[in-house]
This record gives C-alpha cells, structure tokens and sequence, in this order.
C-alpha cells in the first residue's frame, strides 16, 4: 500500500508539473487565453480531442505530440494507481475483518482468563486499573488516553504473586488451539498478533516441560516471569486493537466485550 501510494503521489506530481508546463507552452504557441490553453492541454494529455481547438502550427503540431506522449502516459499512471489503492484498501478491511474474528476467537478461548490472571500478579495494577476499564460510550480519544498509560504501565508481575499452576491449567490444554491459529494464513503480515500467539505457545511450552510445578527454584521462577511478562505487555496491546476495531465495526460484540472486561471487578455477561 505504502509503495503504491508513493507512486501515485509521484504521478500527481508529475502531472501537475505537465499540465503547468502544456499550458503555459499552449499559451506561447497559440496565443491563447490561460482558461482556453489549460482546455487544450488536458484535452490533448487524455487523447479526447473534440476537434473544436487544434494546433495552428508545426511546432504547437510537436508540442502536442510530445504532451500526448508524457502527459497520457501520466494520466493513466494517476488513474491506474489510485484504482489499485482503492481496491488494495478494500481488500485490506476485509482482511482486517478477518485479524480481528481470529483475535475474539483467541481472547474468548484464551484472552480474557489469561488478562484476569495475570494482572492478579501484577502488584502495580491498582495505579491504572481504571484506566483499562473500557465503558460503552468510549470514543477515541478514551482509547488513544487509555494507550499512553499503557505505554507507560510498567509490566512487571512479582514473583512472589505468581503461582503457576493455574497458568499451567489454564493454558495446558490450549496448545494445539494456538498452534492451529498460527497456521491460519491470514496472520502473515500480522506481526504484533503472530508475536503474541508465539510468545503465548512458549509460555505454555515452558510450563508444560516441567515435571514439577512445585518447590521451583527462585532462578527458574524469575525465567518464567520474564516469558510472563512477555506475554503480558503483548496480550493487553492487542486487546485494545481487538477493543477498537469491534467497536465500529461490530458494536454487538463491543459490547459483549465490555462486559467481560478482565480488569473490572465487578464484570459479568449478565445484562442488568
């Protein structure tokens, strides 16, 4: 998309560079009226030719010619790219679409227990609690405040706090689900998403290769909190970006979103 626009940005520019000079070589040539030597420029750029204004000498004749050459070559060039943009852009949003019923899937599977568990851990949560409790009404600017305190939220679980037999129960048995939602062909280009799925998978590898959860050593606790930490930063990023996007596109499902808010405390489903 980037390249294209570029490229269309660099046919305009070389049109209106084009149009400037046809027009003011029309007006030399023909002694025209500037009004009348734009006409009969972008008549002779898109190869219309009404025939009701013409060139009245050969070097006007060459003149015309050498616009037709350039001048239709751009004309097209801004025409074809700003046609690919247009559908690049549509099929980016249904792409997007697709992004983003992979990530409600994910956080209705996965998500919303692993937020609530974590942030149990998190001993600093109470500083911004309220600011990641999303309400109904939430326009953007309530989103773009609520990701500059998440930028500067410090995720950092105590390792006292974790106990990582829960995180083991609750993502021993969703192995498979990831690896199947990263095989899924749409989450190429999705970087921050893929690197959140991985991070994720490893958390649970790690876990899962352990015999024994219990009595680890300190050294091994603080390695698991630094993968925890990983996953932590990464998965309420993206549960913003989730956050945003049903709220224009699928309001119903914003709303079910609120709802089940895992840093709320007092969230339920149940409508009152």
């Amino acid at each position: 998309m980037r390249i294209i626009r570029r490229r269309l940005q660099l046919f305009l520019a070389l049109l209106v560079v084009i149009t400037a000079i046809g027009t003011a070589g029309f007006m030399a040539l023909e002694d025209l009226s500037f009004p009348e030597a734009l006409y009969f420029n972008l008549v002779t750029m898109s190869t219309v030719g009404y025939g009701d204004i013409h060139p009245t000498s050969n070097a006007s004749r060459l003149f015309a010619i050498l616009l037709i050459v350039l001048g239709g070559g751009t004309f097209i060039g801004v025409i074809a790219n700003a046609t690919e943009m247009l559908i690049l852009r549509r099929e980016q949003q249904h792409w997007l679409r697709k992004i983003n019923m992979v990530r409600g899937i994910f956080f209705t599977e996965v998500g919303y227990s692993l937020l609530r568990l974590l942030s149990s851990y998190d001993s600093d949560i109470e500083k911004t609690r309220n600011s990641f409790i999303v309400k109904p009404d939430w326009a953007e600017r309530h989103f773009s405040i609520a990701q500059k305190v998440l930028k500067e939220h410090l995720f950092d679980v105590e390792v006292e706090c974790v106990d990582v037999e829960p995180l083991f129960d609750l993502l021993g048995n969703k192995r498979n689900f990831i690896t199947r939602l990263l095989e899924n062909p749409a989450l190429i280009e999705q970087e921050e998403f893929t690197e959140l799925l991985l991070a994720v998978f490893h958390l649970a590898d790690e876990l899962a290769s352990r015999h024994e959860l219990k009595n680890l050593p300190r050294s091994d606790i603080d390695h698991l909190v630094g993968d925890i930490n990983r996953v932590y930063g990464l998965l309420i990023d993206q549960w913003f970006v989730y956050l945003r996007h049903v709220k224009g596109q699928y309001p119903y499902l914003y709303s079910l979103a609120v709802r089940k808010n895992p840093f709320d405390e007092d969230a339920t489903p149940v409508v009152g």
